[in-house]
């Protein structure tokens, strides 16, 4: 039986599936990751999945085996989230932290548009027929030779100070404390993290992943115009990153919050309803930067407003958890919650959904401490 022929999962039951094991995988491993080092783990996890889907043959068995390599890639991404995070936002220098660790989202990005490129030139290089039986496993195996050379470019990190003076208090005796001391020690914290994130995540998957399938299902665009728009604006909004970062640096973390979640309640309704009715590909393309460059003053500061809100012995889990659980609910959901209101009939209501938890999030960082000057990376 292949794997058209088999039932398909449900997919709330498979949304459902992939939030919680994000969510349990990062409260499992997320401390150990940071315990034992940040390079190690998680290229190998990452390649099983590519070898994995390189080898398997189509059969009943493959919904199951979708299901387990999901579950191994999760394992890699909730750790890894929260260490690249830590990391970046410690060996960054006080002075200039914003910006470098802008380059941690700005490296997202770029693995979207490779993503993208690679698919663009396998459907224009391969028959649909080839691509169906074979050519799908390419990607993955490219996947499996970048976590390969990764892996390659962390054996050969320096570990921070943050994680030196971690590591040295458990010798002295120390127990790290357990992942309940997250809830328990700094509430505030935690829950500051999961609003911040699932106003951001929600807005970064309606901007993006969701904003293809827009173009084409309510703008009307072809599917290679809505590439070609999604690619263009992929590339501005990477470009973005740094200047948002370094702008933090001078301004604060806290404000560029402020604007990216204050404007963008306030734009995301006018602006996605122009795009509905723009048929011209630039405007939509400048329309999707516009929300994009909005939305950088969040992705550009998140990980080291994220990291500047915990002490180093429970920074990495802080980051992660709280992130995995936000992201798995909100993000994940995103395109879910779109095409819900488009069925029925009112699709203008995911706009202001967006921009309803786009506007608490900025109730969320009139709250938060200048952690420009109140950070608790102290190591420096």
């Amino acid at each position: 039986m292949s794997l058209s022929a088999a039932r398909p999962l449900d997919p709330w039951r498979w949304l459902g599936l992939t939030s919680l094991q994000c969510v349990v995988l990062t409260l499992l491993f997320g401390a150990p990751l940071r315990v034992f080092g940040l390079q190690a783990p998680e290229p190998v996890f990452a390649m099983i999945p590519a070898f994995a889907w390189a080898v398997i043959r189509p059969s009943i068995i493959a919904p199951f085996a979708l299901l387990a390599a999901r579950l191994v890639q999760g394992l890699s991404l909730g750790g890894e989230y929260g260490a690249s995070a830590t990391y970046m936002s410690e060996v960054a220098g006080k002075k200039n932290r914003g910006f470098w660790s802008s380059f941690q989202f700005m490296t997202l990005i770029m693995g979207q548009l490779t993503a993208l490129a690679v698919l663009i030139v396998l459907q224009h290089a391969l028959p649909k027929a080839a691509l169906e039986a074979w050519g799908w496993r390419i990607p993955f195996v490219i996947g499996a030779g970048l976590a390969i050379v990764v892996f390659f470019i962390r054996v050969g990190l320096q570990e921070s100070a943050s994680f030196l003076a971690v590591q040295a208090a458990g010798a002295k005796g120390e127990k790290h404390p357990p992942t309940l001391a997250l809830f328990l020690t700094y509430p505030r914290e935690t829950w500051t993290i999961f609003g911040l994130t699932s106003a951001g995540s929600l807005a970064f998957y309606a901007y993006t992943t969701y904003m293809q399938k827009f173009l084409v299902n309510t703008s009307g665009f072809s599917k290679d115009a809505a590439t070609g728009i999604s690619a263009a604006s992929l590339v501005a909004y990477m470009l973005i990153q740094p200047l948002y970062g370094a702008l933090s640096d001078r301004i604060g973390r806290k404000t560029t919050l402020m604007f990216a979640f204050a404007v963008g309640a306030l734009a995301t309704f006018p602006v996605m309803s122009q795009i509905a009715v723009t048929h011209d590909p630039i405007a939509a393309a400048l329309l999707v930067v516009l929300l994009l460059a909005i939305l950088s003053g969040y992705t550009a500061v998140n990980a080291v407003l994220k990291a500047e809100l915990f002490p180093a012995h429970i920074r990495a889990l802080g980051v992660a958890l709280p992130y995995a659980l936000a992201n798995s609910v909100f993000g994940g959901s995103a395109e879910y919650a779109a095409l819900w209101f488009k069925q029925a009939g009112h699709e203008s209501g995911f706009y202001i959904y967006v921009a309803l938890v786009m506007a608490a999030a900025f109730l969320i960082t009139l709250t938060l401490r200048n952690t420009n000057r109140d950070s608790r990376i102290v190591e420096d």
